[in-house]
């Protein structure tokens, strides 16, 4: 439990032309830190889960490898024992992190607090904008365990540093959604009329690393993501008609409330100039160490059947594959499934396009996904024809944003990448298996969306993958059966961290009972 108060550094930087020394010096030793103002607490609140946005090492590695990576069979891999339990060394980054996150919201919290009334209008972005992330890492947390410690969390700082007081209790996740589609509806509102003072606009343009200042792309955030929660929840009975209603009113208003629709309003963290920890440069060995980098067969002969040009900008052949691209097999045996990999004929993840690619952007939120969730959408309210171009639209721009990344890349280790056009498009989008005229009903469709957001989150959205594959149940591989353990297969959440146990007793045994894996978060009722 202690995770959860530590890390309470005052960190801040102006990072948009930093060079490395200056963003090290930004960064100071919070240990010899004292003071700090909402724009520079800002930045380390930022700062604090970066690695857990753009490609890392630790979590691709760690934590994204041996767990979700395996549980979506985004991957291929070779069947062991026990690979269905989540390690501790997993969850506890995870958790680890994500309360460094909290602790340091809470810090900004108590600055901006302390601010006068009309100093808090005036820096009131701020704080708007750091909630949106912080919901946006915090849906992930619940998705992951369900109830977790939000409310009464972080507040070491804050409660001037009684241990005792600052014991938080567990919320209940359905809570935690309902408080996130609360404010986020709210910020709807507010980022639609709200005026920064000049000074302080150009302030946050240099703080804000994600968005660069622009307000616009803020509200295309925060709509998108309570887009995402809503169909999140959709078909949990306590939501349901709180969703119906929710997105029908985006939906059919995008003005008042513009989504991320095209590529070119992505919300990502940009990687700039690769002398400044704003990079990508763990990516490379977080995924290919020990082999995480290896297809599957299901992800490629869905691939390869309907000629997804994806296919060549997100895979390449194995080494010794002769340009065929071949996934592992998770149901043939484990000397096949190591005979594949070690000859070299299995596919990989195009090394050029994601893992050495040191530019890869820190994912948020894109149009391939918004677009995605739209279709599903506008399909359960009837919406046909509006529902077929959003489900197009967002094929297109999943297509289009990988072409799209590898341009950014500086390795050509996987060799030239022909580009993609048009017409490849519309003739993936006619294939009978990927054609929304094609799909005979509603399930169907809801099918299609499912299936083209397990292509397109990947390994890239891992947590989102898991999420969507879970609430659709689709798509659907087969898993071999471990037989030797009582976690048979895929899990449906991960355990709380093991420190909980110490720290937190009073409060984590009042959740010890849904402490398992087999207990599926709220909204997951299929």
């Amino acid at each position: 439990m202690r995770k959860i108060f530590l890390a309470l550094t005052v960190l801040g930087v102006m990072i948009s032309s930093c060079s490395k020394t200056d963003f090290a010096d930004a960064y100071a030793d919070p240990s010899k830190i004292s003071v700090t103002t909402v724009e520079k607490q800002f930045s380390g609140f930022l700062q604090t889960n970066k690695d857990y946005v753009l490609p890392a090492y630790w979590n691709y590695f760690v934590v994204l490898r041996t767990t979700l990576h395996y549980y979506t069979q985004a991957v291929g891999w070779v069947n062991v024992n026990n690979q269905y339990v989540p390690g501790m060394a997993a969850i506890s980054a995870r958790w680890s992190t994500y309360y460094n996150l909290l602790a340091q919201y809470r810090e900004l919290q108590k600055v901006y607090n302390g601010l006068s009334e009309s100093d808090q209008a005036a820096w009131r972005i701020y704080m708007i904008s750091a909630t949106i992330y912080l919901y946006d890492a915090t849906q992930k947390m619940v998705d992951l365990h369900g109830d977790i410690p939000f409310s009464e969390a972080g507040m070491l700082s804050t409660n001037s540093g009684d241990y005792n007081a600052s014991l938080p209790k567990y919320d209940g996740a359905e809570s935690i959604y309902t408080t996130m589609l609360d404010d986020l509806k709210k910020f709807s509102t507010e980022l639609s009329t709200i005026v920064v003072p000049s000074g302080i606009l150009t302030g946050f343009k240099t703080q804000d690393y994600i968005n660069k200042g622009d307000i616009t792309l803020w509200r295309r955030y925060n709509n998108s993501l309570r887009l995402r929660m809503l169909s999140r929840v959709s078909d949990a009975a306590s939501f349901k008609a709180r969703a119906d209603g929710e997105i029908a009113e985006i939906l059919n208003n995008p003005s008042t409330y513009p989504l991320v629709t095209t590529n070119a309003n992505n919300i990502q963290i940009k990687v700039i100039d690769l002398s400044t920890p704003i990079n990508s440069k763990g990516f490379r060995t977080g995924l290919e160490d020990w082999n995480g980098n290896v297809a599957g067969k299901v992800m490629i002969d869905h691939m390869k059947t309907n000629v997804d040009p994806r296919l060549r900008a997100v895979f390449e052949p194995g080494v010794n594959a002769a340009g065929v691209y071949n996934g592992v097999d998770q149901m043939a045996p484990a000397a096949d499934q190591t005979k594949m990999i070690s000859d070299g004929k299995a596919a990989l993840y195009n090394r050029s396009t994601l893992s050495r690619n040191e530019y890869f952007p820190g994912v948020l939120i894109n149009a391939a996904e918004v677009n995605l969730l739209a279709a599903e959408g506008f399909l359960k309210a009837g919406k046909a024809a509006e529902a077929k171009a959003a489900y197009e639209a967002g094929v297109a721009a999943s297509i289009n944003f990988y072409f799209d990344v590898r341009k950014l890349s500086a390795d050509n280790t996987s060799g030239t990448l022909v580009p993609v056009g048009n017409v490849e498009i519309t003739d993936y989008l006619a294939k009978p298996a990927i054609s929304w005229d094609a799909a005979a009903t509603t399930a169907d469709k809801i099918k299609l969306i499912a299936m083209q957001q397990w292509l397109h989150y990947n390994v890239i959205q891992s947590f989102e993958g898991w999420a969507e594959m879970r609430r659709h149940d689709w798509p659907a591989p087969s898993f071999w059966v471990d037989g030797a353990n009582a976690q048979q297969l895929p899990p449906q959440r991960f355990l709380y961290d093991g420190s909980e146990k110490t720290y937190n007793l009073a409060n984590y045994n009042n959740v010890a009972a849904k402490d398992n894996l087999t207990t599926k978060i709220f909204w997951d009722v299929k």
